[in-house]
Formats: structure tokens, C-alpha cells, sequence
């Protein structure tokens, strides 16, 4: 397609008016700048109309539309109507982006249906340009009818750049003005363009269209009515439009609700073939436009066919209106301006489908005319040069006698500037230092992004759509806040991991580290680390010591004389629960190793550089499994449970049947300093509500069951786990011997 334009006049041309939009754009905004819509004398498809009649009434409209606007040297883009053209959308094989042109030109002569020089035909690209396979649009229509398209227009000296099919028009519109409808290649939204002898059926997604047109509008109502009170097709026309005003409403509507029927079952049929096409795409709304949709009824009762949200626009929600411009007027035509608007945004290069059928002589004559003005324009401007230069030749050795003095002025300046550039040199020379003490000063924060990137490759570790790829569903539900979708899935079933808690600290030596080191005690041992290299508390500090934390807990203080490799890395606490009925299946599974896809949390982080498709090594690496530096605990979640970790869910609290029944007899029962005295608390899901509590059972009596040691029978839901461990960090950086850990002071 030819280069956009800043402005362009878009002119649809149909049976009952002439619709026409001057669009603008500036940056990514689109303005109109002047719109016109010239209704015909007569309805050119209505009985009695001859060819040449339907050609003065057209030629009528143009001169009305050229003689109320100022059309200048703005560029014409006009449409022509869906069933007298030709789409199809094929997948090309792999191919070099140089040899798609050839592929597919040979493409379209096996696929157009007519002899490839009685066509005017265009591709567009639709998929990825760097995506494997091509998927190609192929847009065609016969010679003929462009030309009698085009030939009004040139009648009254409009020349035509651009030509587009209504249909694309229509999904050039929908994808721009309205994203969201087409965000997903798996929701379609349906445009319905009710014209005067056909209906525009443009089915969207994010990277695809589908076209089909109906030979049904708003013409075939007006037919119904004219047969039924045999009246001629203008009193008929009429008489629809002021239908719901007429005492003889009922008896309109009654003799148009056949045509009802057909025009909604011809809709209903086409979709439906679309979506047995298409299984994998759902449908999700209706966009209505065209003056067929002026019908009262119509779309309600379409709507009721379909079964599908059925909306017709009253504005358009990215096209801002020129203050020149009657935004009143403008916004009465909303619905009859959905073409032209399509067709103007690929006039300004706005648009996702930019084919153009101009008919390649007329284009070729367009692209030589402007080149016309270029070639002569450029020989006077080199004419003009040319004796410029000579002038200036002569100007020059004039001037170069009288500038003596400039010149010996300039050496001074030159010779000064010399100078200061070497004091520049002395200065930049110093500022390298700077730059060295700065670089040195800036290399303390060179690890400061290790934490955010330890959570991260925690948290991608966990159970999800990645990991998961089974329970793809659930995961989006949940991530786009679907409850009832994420429900569907029984809650044992659900294989999700929530945190309550994470710890992370970084310790010199992960062999000595503690799981339940506190801060105070790693600060110790930071202080024992800063004394001699390793000589040590005295006897009587470290007895002190032993006597607050313990032996165990001594260990981390790593005692004189110890010896051995240090190996540096982050010791970590994870706490939460899962609604998993195996809970252990999703954190440490056992005999696992050669199934990826039944990997747990710890087996992926023990197999991070195939987990995370590393080339090179993973930056941690799990440090040992053995019970001292690996622990996992796990039991149902109960709130009677001292072991049960904080933060697990919500508390709700149920007041019991008595307490109810008293709150309901005696006023202000529960509005006291207490509220209800007696009732059971809860822990709920605070996204699904769904109680994760294990639920003391009753017999047949409704008495609570117990064990034989007397101990509540409960049924268990959720369950929680703690997990410690120890990960190396492969890329710390060296230890200065007898330098503690400094990070160890946050």
C-alpha cells in the first residue's frame, strides 16, 4: 500500500446515502476534521430504479458532497461491498521474508477463483513477521466492478487512492477504536454492518477475520411491507421508518416479522458454521452498526436468537472531533460511519489491514503525476543552485582579500584554544580518578540485586502454569481473580502453594549456619568473626554464651581454631499451606528425578539449570539434604493445632444456632461490647471463602465424634508446611580471611 497520509477522505457509497468522513491523524490520535452524510433522491436497489437513474442520483450526491466540502489535495479512499469480493485467509510454510511475495502471488492463483488478469488483487501479512509459519489475507475483486465503483468519482474529477473491501473496513475500525473486544484469538467479536440490500457479517479476533456477507437489509423489511398493504416501495419505506409512532404499529411489525426470522436465522447459520470451524474461539458480543440497526426491535430480537450480547454503538471511543465540527451532529451518524471510519484510519496508516485494489494503471499513472512535479521542480531548484554557486565564487575572493586581519585574529583564538584544550587533558586525567573512586565506591551495591532474584527464582519454583502446565486453567482463573472457575476444580485437587512467610539470610558459611538463628545471634557471631582470625571468645564469654543459646546453638558461631572451606549462601524458611490432599507431592516428592513433570518445589531448585534452561550454571544450588541442613514439617491445618504457622488464611467466626436464636428474640443481644458469646471460629481462604480448617465430626446425633483417647474426630482439609533449607550461592564473592560477613548485619 502507498505511504500514509495526514489527512484522508473516506467515502462509502450505498444504496441509500453517501457517507463520508476527513479524518487527521496526529501522532497516535485520530481528529475529524469534517464529515458528511447525503442522503439519495431515491433508494438506488428500490423497483423502478433504472441503471441510468441509479446513475444521475449518484452523480447528484458526489456533486452535493464535492460542492459542501473542500476535498483539495487530500487522498480518496472508497469502499466496495463484501459480496461482490474476494477474502481468504491461508498459512503459508516456512519461507525466506525475500520469497514471500513469489509464494504468495502463487498462492493466490490457486486460490482466487478468477482468471489472475480480470482481478485487482492484494495481500496482507497477518501473523509475526519473524513467526515460522506465514498466515496471509488474500483480498480480490473483479476489474469490472472496481471500475464501476471508481467511475462516479472521476466522473466529478474525485481521484481515488485507496480502494478497500467494507469488511476490512469494518475490522480495521474494531481493532483500533475498541481493543478490547479483540484482545484474544480465542474470544471473537461479531460486527454486523445492516445495510439496505445486505448485511456485513465481519467475525474478529487479535490476528485473524472472518467474512461472510448476508443478502438480506433493511431493503427486505420494507419489501414485506409493501407486499402485505400493496404499496409501492417509497410509501413502504415510509411507513418503517415512522412504524413505532403509527397506530398501525402492531400490524407493521406483524407483516415484517417473517423477514425477522429469515434475517436472524441467516445470522444464526453463519456463525454457527463459523464456530464449527472454529471450535476452540467463543463468541462474545455483537457490535451493530449500519442504518438497518434504526429498526425498532431488531437487535433486541436478534439478541434473543443469538443468545449473545447484542450492542450498538452511540460514539467512538478514540476518535476525537475537530472543535470546528458539530460533535452533535457528528454523533447522530455514529452508527452509518463505521466503514468510513475503518477506511479512514488506513488512509493515515493507523490500521491493521492496509491491502489496497486499486487498479494497478491507475495507481502507476498516480505515482508518475507526482513524480512529474517532483523532476521539475528539482531542475529549477538546481538551475537556482547552480547560479547561486557561481555568484558566491566571486563573493568569496572579495571577501577573502578584506579578511586579512579576521584571519590573523583567528590564529590568536586558535593558538589560545590550544591552549586550554591541553589544561583539559590535565583535568580529564584527574577526572579518570575520580571516575576510579566513584567505580569503587558503587561496587559495594554490585550484589544488591541477589535477594529479588533468590525470591524469584523461589516463587517460579512454586506450583504454576509453567511448572504445571495441566492446571493451566486454574492458575489464569486465579490470577484474574475468576472465583467461580477456580471452584470448579475440587479444593483436595487444587495443586496450589500459598506463603505466608519467607526468610532469607545470607550466611559466610552455610555448614554452621542455623535454621533458627535470630538476629541477635548472628550478630554475635559477627562480632566473634571481626576478633583475631579465629582466636576466639574467652573461656568465660563463650560459657556465657552457651548458657543463653545452648551447644546446638553455638555451633554458628564457628569456635577458634575451626578449619575448612567456607561455603557462602542463603539459609531459607518458607511457611504456608496448600489445599493439596498431597501436599508433600508439590514441596519434596521422592523418586522423581527422571519425571520432570512431577517435580516439587525442592527438586526444581535442586535442578535449577535444567529447570530454568540455563547454559550455564545455575547461581544456586542446593546445598545438602541431610537433617541438619534441610527440614520439612506438614500437618492439616487446625486452629487448635500449636504448630499451625501464622498468617494461614482468615479468621471468621460462626455464632452457634442458640446464640443466633437469642440475638433474634432479644433485641440488642449482639450489638453489646462482645457481640455473640457463643460460636466456632474458622479459618476460611480469604480469596474463595471456602473453610481450609479441619471440622470436628458428628455422629447421627450431632454430637461431636471422638477417638478412643477422647480426642475430636475431625475432618481435615488444607494443610500447612514449614520448610527449611540451604542454598548455595555459586557466585559470592571471596572472603578476605578474617573478614566476617558484612551482610550478615541486616
Amino acid at each position: 500500500m502507498a505511504a500514509a497520509s495526514d489527512a484522508i477522505w473516506a467515502i462509502d457509497l450505498g444504496s441509500n446515502s453517501l457517507k463520508a468522513l476527513h479524518l487527521a491523524a496526529v501522532g497516535e490520535t485520530v481528529q475529524v476534521i469534517g464529515f458528511d452524510h447525503v442522503p439519495h433522491g431515491k433508494i438506488l436497489s428500490s423497483s423502478g430504479v433504472s441503471a441510468a437513474e441509479r446513475e444521475e442520483l449518484i452523480a447528484i450526491s458526489l456533486r452535493q458532497f464535492a460542492q459542501r466540502n473542500d476535498v483539495g489535495f487530500d487522498p480518496i479512499i472508497i469502499s466496495v461491498p463484501s459480496q461482490s469480493s474476494f477474502a481468504r485467509f491461508v498459512t503459508l510454510p516456512p519461507v525466506e521474508a525475500k520469497r514471500l511475495p513469489e509464494i504468495v502471488k502463487f498462492e493466490a492463483a490457486q486460490q482466487i477463483p478468477f482468471d489472475m488478469s480480470e482481478v485487482q488483487w492484494d495481500y496482507q501479512l497477518m501473523s509475526d513477521p519473524d513467526s515460522p509459519e506465514k498466515k496471509v489475507g488474500l483480498f480480490a475483486i473483479k476489474n469490472e466492478i472496481v471500475n464501476a465503483a471508481m467511475e462516479p468519482l472521476e466522473r466529478e474529477d474525485l481521484t481515488v487512492s485507496y480502494v478497500q473491501m467494507a469488511s476490512m473496513a469494518l475490522y480495521n475500525y474494531l481493532l483500533f477504536d475498541r481493543p478490547d473486544l479483540v484482545s484474544s484469538d480465542k474470544r471473537a467479536t461479531v460486527v454486523l454492518n445492516v445495510g439496505a440490500d445486505s448485511t456485513d457479517l465481519v467475525v474478529c479476533t487479535a490476528s485473524g477475520v472472518w467474512q461472510r456477507c448476508i443478502t438480506m437489509g433493511g431493503n427486505a423489511f420494507t419489501n414485506a411491507i409493501a407486499e402485505t398493504f400493496k404499496l409501492s416501495f417509497e410509501k413502504a419505506e415510509k411507513l418503517k421508518r415512522t412504524a413505532p409512532v403509527s397506530k398501525y404499529a402492531r400490524q407493521i411489525f406483524q407483516a415484517m416479522r417473517p423477514v425477522f426470522t429469515d434475517w436472524a436465522a441467516e445470522v444464526q447459520r453463519s456463525l454457527g458454521f463459523y464456530t464449527s470451524s472454529n471450535p476452540d474461539v467463543k463468541l462474545a458480543r455483537v457490535v451493530a452498526m449500519g442504518g438497518g440497526t434504526k429498526l425498532r426491535g431488531l437487535l433486541k430480537y436478534l439478541q434473543q436468537t443469538l443468545q449473545i450480547p447484542v450492542e450498538k454503538p452511540d460514539a467512538f471511543k478514540r476518535l476525537a472531533v475537530s472543535p470546528a465540527v458539530s460533535a452533535a451532529k457528528f454523533h447522530e451518524s455514529v452508527g452509518d460511519f463505521g466503514v468510513v471510519y475503518g477506511l479512514g484510519l488506513q488512509g493515515v496508516g493507523l490500521a491493521r489491514i492496509e491491502s489496497n485494489l486499486l487498479p494497478t494503471n491507475v495507481a502507476r499513472s498516480m505515482a508518475w503525476a507526482g513524480k512529474t512535479r517532483y523532476f521539475t521542480g528539482a531542475a529549477v531548484l538546481l538551475l537556482i543552485v547552480s547560479f547561486l554557486c557561481l555568484g558566491r565564487v566571486g563573493l568569496n575572493r572579495v571577501s577573502y582579500a578584506r579578511s586579512e586581519d579576521i584571519r590573523s585574529k583567528n590564529n590568536r583564538i586558535i593558538a589560545k584554544a590550544m591552549e586550554i584544550t591541553k589544561a583539559r587533558g590535565n583535568i580529564d586525567n584527574q577526572t579518570t580518578e575520580w571516575n576510579e573512586a566513584m567505580k569503587k565506591q558503587f561496587s559495594y551495591f554490585q550484589y544488591r540485586e541477589i535477594i529479588p532474584e533468590l525470591y524469584g527464582t523461589i516463587l517460579s519454583a512454586l506450583p504454576n502454569a509453567k511448572t504445571n502446565p495441566k492446571d493451566r486453567d486454574l492458575y489464569e482463573a486465579f490470577d484474574r481473580g475468576d472465583i467461580a472457575k477456580v471452584m470448579q476444580v475440587p479444593r483436595p485437587e487444587r495443586k496450589q502453594v500459598f506463603l505466608t512467610t519467607a526468610s532469607i539470610y545470607y550466611a559466610d558459611d552455610l555448614g554452621t549456619a542455623q535454621f533458627k538463628a535470630t538476629a541477635s545471634m548472628r550478630k554475635d557471631s559477627l562480632m566473634q568473626e571481626q576478633m583475631d582470625a579465629g582466636a576466639g571468645y574467652d573461656d568465660q564469654t563463650m560459657a556465657m554464651y552457651e548458657q543463653i543459646y545452648g551447644k546446638e546453638a553455638m555451633k554458628i558461631f564457628g569456635g577458634a581454631g575451626s578449619t575448612g572451606e567456607k561455603v557462602p549462601g542463603f539459609v531459607v524458611m518458607l511457611e504456608g499451606y496448600s489445599p493439596y490432599k498431597k501436599i508433600g507431592d508439590l514441596l519434596d516428592p521422592p523418586n522423581v528425578q527422571d519425571d520432570p513433570s512431577r517435580w516439587g518445589l525442592m527438586t526444581r531448585l535442586a535442578n535449577l539449570k535444567q529447570f530454568q534452561h540455563l547454559d550455564a550454571n545455575a547461581p544456586f544450588e542446593v546445598y545438602d539434604k541431610t537433617a541438619d541442613h534441610f527440614k520439612i514439617e506438614t500437618g492439616p491445618v487446625d486452629v487448635d493445632a500449636e504448630s499451625l504457622p501464622m498468617g494461614v488464611g482468615a479468621w471468621k467466626f460462626t455464632p452457634s444456632a442458640a446464640a443466633l436464636a437469642a440475638a433474634a428474640t432479644t433485641p440488642g443481644y449482639d450489638m453489646g461490647m462482645t457481640g455473640y458469646q457463643d460460636g466456632t471460629w474458622t479459618l476460611i481462604d480469604p480469596v474463595t471463602q471456602e473453610t481450609i480448617s479441619a471440622e470436628t465430626k458428628s455422629d447421627a446425633y450431632g454430637k461431636p465424634m471422638v477417638d478412643s483417647l477422647g480426642k475430636p474426630v475431625k475432618t481435615n482439609r488444607d494443610y500447612w508446611f514449614k520448610l527449611q533449607f540451604k542454598l548455595k550461592w555459586n557466585g559470592a564473592p571471596p572472603t578476605p580471611t578474617g573478614v566476617a560477613d558484612k551482610s550478615n548485619r541486616r
